[in-house]
């Protein structure tokens, strides 16, 4: 899972100077009874936090769940219940995907932001992930596909763009327990992730894909239902929208969303837009967005040197996080295709589902995590720099895919060697994704707040959907150059991060 931490509040323009005054009701109102008005409690924390747990939980088992067995079914032969799809097409499938669920997310923001609100944004987007489930479960061929992976695209970025945002909303800025919730919370993401794969890849090994799909849209519905009961608990200010857009644009911006989609429809219908090339089109997408971000924040008159500079030093930041995402979310690509190869999954005489292997990164999340929050905490001042736990985070990420290499003539590899290299990679990820989201927060400049969780969210999709564009360069035959030159390359990022880490933090203007 790459969500281990929380991100830190993000400030919508009414939080602002100059933001209409809102950001004065906001103080007054910046009360426990304001953001808990049940009064409910629940392990000491406000009683929504249970339900916003339930959701996240059933939502990731879902994503999950989906995600576990969803390149064997597009590669898998129709004889054997799947599409017969090529191999190297569906990991690309699988990648773009990826990547577009956080490109969808800025959407998501934007629509929360100045449309409907948190609130309403994430409840239309867990009914939009649940029907994207039924549609896999329920429409054969390629159609329920398309239409399944559209909805659950679409909806996990909006829920992820604001699920976030509602946990916050149940705290003041000060409420000591504000990070003990979070933990919380954010345990439900790898539960889910955990037991998501496991449950639906026993389904789909004994009973067909469907079922897999179907499970995984029943677990959207559990959470769902139980969010629908309970969310008048929540505050009054996560039902109302932060800054709403104008009336008189909504023509302009209906137009936008139209023409997007008529010109979506035509490079697909022509050919230029295809399955092939789904992962590379998403890759440049995300080049493309985060360049003119990047562009927008350097060259605004809005931004004093100090936050010019704070953002010059978040681009060897951005470079790195794709990097590690190339690499780490092939678990969803490369290592199933390698799992279902490569593997001896039996364990005493039985054949272990090919998805479980996915549930290894968010066990070892919810064992390791602790551990290293123990070990932050008693090193305080001490311990190492955002650049060089990144620089440190890349290097082991690359080293996984190294330890590949002993195997590589191994006729049988044991399961036992893809859980330490997935050891290793959680090891690395507990580094680097823990402070991602929160470092784009901190460096972000006054009046662009949302402008870099952009781009934390672009470099994500940009390293998910190369793991796709890159999954076409593997094959069992071509192992070791896969596995080595990606290792060697990623190990040889991290280097240089560490090298360039002291005048990066010092470009970050007093930010650790």
């Amino acid at each position: 899972m790459n969500s281990t931490q929380p991100p830190e509040p993000t400030p919508t323009p009414a939080d602002l100077p100059g933001g209409d005054g809102a950001g004065l009701a906001t103080e007054a109102a910046d009360t426990p009874e304001a953001h808990n008005p049940s009064g409910r409690t629940f392990m000491g924390q406000p009683g929504p936090l249970a339900n916003l747990f339930s959701v996240e939980l059933w939502e990731r088992f879902s994503f999950y769940g989906m995600q576990g067995i969803l390149a064997i079914y597009m590669y898998f032969a129709a004889t054997d219940g799947g599409l017969g799809i090529d191999e190297t097409v569906a990991l690309g499938i699988v990648g773009a995907y990826g990547g577009s669920v956080y490109l969808f997310s800025i959407l998501g923001a934007l629509v929360s932001d100045r449309l409907l609100g948190p609130e309403k944004t994430l409840f239309g987007s867990a009914v939009m992930i649940m029907l994207g489930h039924i549609a896999l479960a329920l429409v054969p061929g390629v159609p329920g596909l398309a239409l399944g992976l559209l909805l659950v695209g679409v909806g996990s970025g909006g829920l992820k763009s604001t699920a976030a945002t509602l946990v916050g909303s149940l705290y003041s800025r000060d409420d000591p327990r504000r990070d003990a919730g979070f933990s919380i919370y954010y345990m439900g993401v790898n539960i889910g992730g955990l037991f998501g794969p496991l449950v639906t890849g026993f389904a789909q090994q004994m009973w067909g894909f469907h079922l897999g799909f179907g499970l995984a849209a029943i677990g959207m519905a559990i959470g769902l239902t139980q969010y629908v009961l309970t969310r008048k608990g929540l505050p009054e200010s996560v039902h109302h929208v932060p800054d709403p857009l104008p009336h008189a644009k909504y023509p302009l911006w209906a137009g936008i969303a139209v023409g997007t989609v008529v010109l979506v429809v035509v490079l697909a219908a022509t050919g230029v837009l295809n399955a092939q090339n789904l992962a590379t089109v998403v890759s440049a997408l995300a080049i493309i967005g985060a360049i003119v971000i990047f562009a927008l924040l350097l060259t605004s008159k809005k931004l004093d040197s100090d936050e010019r500079s704070r953002v010059v030093s978040f681009i060897p930041l951005f470079i790195g996080t794709a990097a590690f995402f190339a690499l780490f979310q092939q678990q969803f690509t490369v290592i199933t295709l390698y799992s279902d190869t490569r593997l001896n999954r039996t364990v005493l005489g039985w054949e272990m589902p090919i998805s479980w292997v996915q549930s290894f990164n968010p066990l070892f999340i919810i064992l390791l995590a602790p551990v290293m929050a123990a070990l932050w905490t008693k090193l305080g001042t001490r311990q190492p720099t955002t650049p060089r736990k990144f620089g440190v985070g890349i290097i082991l990420m690359g080293t996984a895919f190294v330890l590949f290499l002993p195997m590589a003539s191994v006729v049988s590899v044991p399961v036992l060697w893809i859980a330490l290299i997935m050891l290793v990679a959680t090891v690395g990820e507990l580094w680097l994704s823990p402070v991602g989201l929160s470092l784009a927060t901190k460096l972000a400049p006054r009046s662009y707040p949302v402008m870099m969780m952009a781009l934390s969210n672009l470099a994500v999709a940009l390293g998910t959907s190369l793991s796709g564009a890159l999954a076409g360069f593997y094959s069992a035959e071509n192992e070791v150059g896969y596995f080595g030159t990606l290792g060697a390359v990623t190990i040889a990022i991290g280097v240089v991060m560490l090298l360039i880490a002291g005048p990066v933090s010092r470009g970050m203007r007093g930010v650790r």
